[in-house]
Parts: C-alpha cells; structure tokens; sequence
C-alpha cells in the first residue's frame, strides 16, 4: 500500500484520499508520508545552499 501527505488537510492518506494535485507522496510507509512537510523543507534548504542552483547573484549584477 502506498501513502500520502494531504496538503489540504495536514494528514496522512492511503491511495483513496484526495486529489492527486492536493498532495505529496506515495511513501511506502506512513512515517514518511507524516514527514513529508519536514522533508520538503529539508530539499529546499539544501537546493538553496547549492552553488548549481544558487547562481542568481551571478547572473544579475547589483546596480
């Protein structure tokens, strides 16, 4: 079975649950799915820190 975070009502769902576009996932297990948030915020903090994707200073020049 498969599990996903619903971003519309802040919990945990199996594949019946809502909208595809409402939610995150499939995870194998519910602990992951109930970590989905904080596994996003992780990724973004990571993608912001990494000079291949963090080259927007170089790219425009301050004024």
């Amino acid at each position: 079975m498969a599990y996903f975070f619903c971003l519309k009502h802040h919990t945990v769902e199996g594949e019946d649950g809502c909208r595809a576009k409402d939610r995150l996932g499939p995870y194998d297990t519910q602990a992951e799915a109930a970590r989905a948030l904080d596994k996003v915020a992780e990724r973004n903090e990571e993608w912001d820190e990494d000079p291949k994707w963090n080259d927007t200073a170089a790219e425009d020049p301050a004024p």
